[in-house]
């Protein structure tokens, strides 16, 4: 943030500019996080929020094209639209180095205090209380993934929000500290994972999906059809070892990474998938944590000869190219398919 703010910046109304910027020019306008509050015709407002990673603009687009829809004729329903990383967005970032990622600092989140905590905080306690419908949170991959929505509760509202962006549904509770996370607590929220940065089709997507959530009346306490969604749920974050250099390009590494794992994301990978080579007499250099934070590396992952492999059949996600991203983040969830 560019101050140790103690209150959330709130608007009631779109700056000029807002709907024509771009990602890496939207710290002109707002230089902090914001809140802007718009009126609809229904009572409880839909929250969306975009740009908590400053890479990934898909979200900024998609509600600048829900907001020129509505430019001249009132919302079907309030909106409270949250702009988070700015800052980040103007380098092209997913965040600066002395920042924490603003997609684990929501309640729940294992982060220090710090003026992104208690923006969080705050954030949540105003939409509490006003009553919040449903919360969106619009993000975009590094790697090569299909459009797919997130959510931390698996019941049946949160279902049905989930499936109206597509069939394919993870339900995760590690990270902890996500924006749907938090806001799950008071209202069915999702998480939108619209493919890489810069594909116009994902911002369609998003903007349909999100236009479709302000005519909704309710979401429906019932479960959906079986053969309607494919239901995954993810037992593992994996990372790389702190201590462990790693890279696609490059042989004088601890991991040399196969350049091509990414196209492994949502296939059902056998036992024996090598991730990448593992210089001479190396211990597993990566660390896979279960829901509750414990590691649990040694059952999924072995040495055989040289290569980092799978010990078990699974699923990973987000798996991705951008090295910074890995060091930042992690390489990849593992998932397993939950059977309705």
């Amino acid at each position: 943030m560019s101050q140790d703010i103690t209150q959330v910046n709130q608007l009631e109304y779109l700056p000029d500019g807002l709907l024509s910027s771009t990602p890496d020019m939207l710290h002109s306008i707002l230089p902090d996080p914001t809140l802007i509050h718009l009126p609809g015709k229904k009572s409880r407002p839909l929250f969306i929020s975009v740009m908590l990673h400053g890479n990934e603009p898909t979200g900024l687009l998609a509600v600048q094209a829900l907001l020129q829809k509505y430019k001249e004729q009132e919302l079907p329903r309030p909106l409270t639209l949250f702009l988070g990383n700015t800052l980040a967005a103007k380098q092209g970032l997913r965040r600066l180095d002395k920042q924490p990622d603003f997609n684990r600092v929501w309640p729940g989140t294992e982060f220090p205090a710090s003026a992104e905590t208690r923006m969080a905080e705050e954030i949540v306690d105003i939409m509490r209380k006003r009553n919040v419908f449903a919360s969106v949170d619009v993000h975009n991959n590094t790697g090569l993934n299909p459009h797919y929505a997130c959510i931390n509760s698996l019941e049946y509202p949160f279902q049905q929000l989930a499936s109206l962006f597509g069939r394919l549904i993870v339900y995760f509770i590690r990270p902890v500290g996500v924006q749907s996370g938090a806001f799950a607590k008071i209202c069915p929220a999702v998480t939108l994972e619209c493919g890489r940065p810069g594909q116009q089709y994902g911002v369609e997507h998003a903007f349909q999906y999100l236009d479709g959530c302000l005519h909704l009346t309710e979401l429906p306490d019932q479960p959906l059809p079986a053969h309607d969604i494919d239901l995954f749920h993810t037992v593992a974050q994996i990372t790389i070892a702190e201590n462990i250099s790693y890279s696609f390009n490059k042989t004088d590494v601890n991991l040399e990474l196969n350049k091509d794992l990414e196209k492994l994301n949502f296939t059902e990978i056998s036992a024996g998938t090598a991730f990448g080579k593992v210089d001479q007499n190396r211990s597993i250099p990566v660390i896979a944590k279960d829901e509750q934070g414990s590691i649990i590396t040694d059952t999924f992952f072995t040495i055989i000869d040289g290569q980092l492999c799978t010990k078990r059949a699974t699923m990973p996600s987000m798996l991705t190219l951008d090295e910074r991203v890995i060091r930042q983040d992690c390489l990849c969830y593992l998932m397993e398919r939950i059977n309705l």
